[in-house]
């Protein structure tokens, strides 16, 4: 496994936002383990989260010019500590996030932010992808702007989850939409570190067995 890989899980972990027990996903699941964003509450934390999603995004698009969102609430804080990582590498981004409901006065609208414009491109940045629910909302709520494109999604972790079919969510999403859901690590990631230490043996065993019911077949 790649060092940052470790670093970010063991970052995940004493954040406290990689839990193990049971928790019930977006999707509806019954999972063994729980990835909550809402745990980085600290200036710190969240420098250290927009590195680790920096390395993702500049190994795997460079230096693209593109508007990051944020989808309400978790994945604000991911875009602002992204769009703040990028900047220090010499990438200056704008970012936007949604409210949850339609603002009538002011400015109104639904976007805060740089909204973006035809022909200009969007990056999605989320927590987790289970079953691609909360992505397939983003794009309910990116698709009223006319000539907008997403050009990919970044993910903390991919669950490697079945979606609608036995394929997994990021594989239906990339189908379904056109763009690539990218991941700083994976459920696999997860486990080949937890593997690492015979302590963690029943968080293995109780992965595997989830997977084994719910893990994508493609």
């Amino acid at each position: 496994m790649e060092q940052y890989k470790r670093e970010f899980i063991q970052f995940l972990e004493s954040a406290g936002v990689l839990k193990f027990g049971d928790f019930i996903a977006k999707s509806g699941r019954r999972i063994p383990y729980f990835i909550n964003a809402g745990e980085i509450k600290t200036g710190a934390q969240v420098r250290r989260l927009g590195e680790f999603y920096a390395k993702a995004y500049l190994e795997r698009l460079g230096k693209k010019q593109a508007v990051l969102y944020g989808p309400a609430y978790k994945g604000i804080s991911i875009a602002v500590s992204l769009a703040s990582a990028l900047a220090a590498e010499g990438l200056d981004l704008p970012f936007f996030f949604n409210r949850k409901e339609a603002k009538d006065h002011g400015e109104g609208g639904i976007f805060v932010g740089y909204v973006p414009k035809a022909g200009e491109e969007v990056v999605i940045t989320e927590d987790v992808v289970t079953a691609g629910t909360a992505i397939r909302e983003s794009m309910e709520n990116l698709a009223p702007l006319e000539g907008v494109k997403v050009a990919a999604a970044f993910v903390m972790v991919d669950r490697r989850e079945k979606g609608k079919t036995e394929k997994s969510a990021t594989a239906e999403i990339t189908e379904t939409y056109g763009f690539p859901v990218y991941s700083v690590v994976d459920v696999y990631d997860i486990l080949s570190y937890l593997e690492e230490d015979p302590a963690n043996k029943e968080h293995v065993d109780r992965i595997r067995a989830y997977l084994a019911e719910n893990g994508a077949k493609a």
